[in-house]
């Protein structure tokens, strides 16, 4: 557990710093310039921004991380939030120039971090250092300008900045080039919170969201372990079902009689209209028309115009596929007709020939 919560701290931190360099690409503090003066006195300059008012630079002095005299309202202002970079003087920081192989660039910071103990009276971890940009020098080799100073030195200003809620802090020194531009050696620089300010906890974020999250996920394992095992309970239900079906069926075939079977036994039981059509054309005489057929049930009736009407009852009842032929209808005859138009209704019986 306690590697566990190790590595999720770990895991927050990188997170929370992510976030913190993406805002700071857009979110651009105010930037406000210390110089030291005479008899430690600092000099702040504010530097002008689109939406910051100008401010007359103010000098005062550190007692006890606390400036005196105290910085007016607008002052106290333009330091929350903002980039402090401070330039110490020449006579406070240790200058030392230094030369490495033209291979070592790529590993500066390591070789001149192992020799601190050697060109200072402090330590590694009681010194604050740096060194300017190298430049080449003769017989392929670089050269550098190393500056140093102690962290106590520093320790007011911190002081300061953390009781104006400052954003970040840099320390600078100058060096001097001989005939060039001095350069400005970076000895130090912290944030003190994060860019997107301290109203914003990304961290506590983090972990409401990841909470959150967690509780979601246990949720839904909840709901979806509740509705596997309501879908199972049903589906277990129809199993069983379907099986006392099935013997059903295995003890009494009748009792499954389907749609499909009942519409095979009306098949069988009800005459094709086919055969009823063939079998009256085979009864008729050549002589007779029919008009209109139609079959209900059991029954045919049959409309057409015949030269002798009578007789086609007859003929109907000789045939096996008809019974009790009559007519359901009077028997008319018109003056521009050339028959007898007649109406004649039969029963039909199941036998078509052999084999149906």
């Amino acid at each position: 557990m306690s590697e566990l919560k190790d590595l999720f701290g770990q895991w927050i931190a990188t997170v929370a710093g992510a976030v913190d360099t993406v805002a700071g690409r857009f979110l651009r503090p105010r930037l406000i310039l210390l110089g030291e003066g005479k008899d430690d006195t600092l000099v702040a300059k504010a530097v002008s921004g689109r939406n910051a008012p100008s401010l007359p630079e103010v000098p005062f002095r550190l007692e006890k991380g606390r400036p005196n005299p105290p910085l007016s309202a607008d002052w106290n202002t333009a330091f929350r939030g903002s980039r402090v970079e401070a330039l110490l003087q020449s006579d406070h920081v240790m200058f030392s120039p230094l030369d490495f192989p033209g291979q070592a660039s790529d590993f500066l910071d390591g070789m001149i971090r192992a020799q601190v103990d050697r060109l200072t009276p402090w330590t590694v971890n009681e010194a604050i250092f740096g060194w300017s940009q190298p430049t080449n020098a003769a017989n392929d080799r670089i050269e550098v300008t190393f500056a140093a100073t102690s962290k106590l030195k520093i320790q007011p200003l911190l002081q300061l900045a953390q009781a104006l809620d400052v954003g970040s802090v840099a320390v600078f020194a100058t060096a001097s080039a001989g005939e060039g531009t001095p350069a400005r050696i970076k000895l130090f620089d912290k944030s003190l919170q994060s860019a997107i300010g301290r109203t914003v906890d990304v961290p506590r974020i983090l972990r409401a969201v990841l909470l959150s999250v967690g509780l979601a996920a246990a949720a839904s394992l909840l709901v979806a372990a509740y509705l596997g095992n309501s879908l199972q309970s049903e589906q277990q239900d129809l199993q069983r079902r379907i099986s006392q079906r099935r013997a059903a069926l295995r003890l009494d075939p009748n009792a499954g009689e389907s749609g499909v079977s009942l519409l095979a036994k009306r098949k069988q039981a009800t005459p094709s209209s086919v055969m009823v059509l063939e079998a009256v054309s085979r009864v008729l005489p050549d002589t007779t028309y029919v008009t209109e057929l139609r079959i209900e049930g059991d029954k045919v009736q049959v409309v057409g115009m015949t030269q002798d009407a009578p007789s086609l009852i007859r003929l109907m009842e000789q045939s096996p596929q008809f019974t009790r032929a009559t007519f359901f209808a009077p028997t008319t005859r018109a003056q521009n007709e050339p028959g007898e138009r007649f109406h004649i209704e039969a029963h039909i019986t199941a036998y078509f020939g052999s084999g149906t």
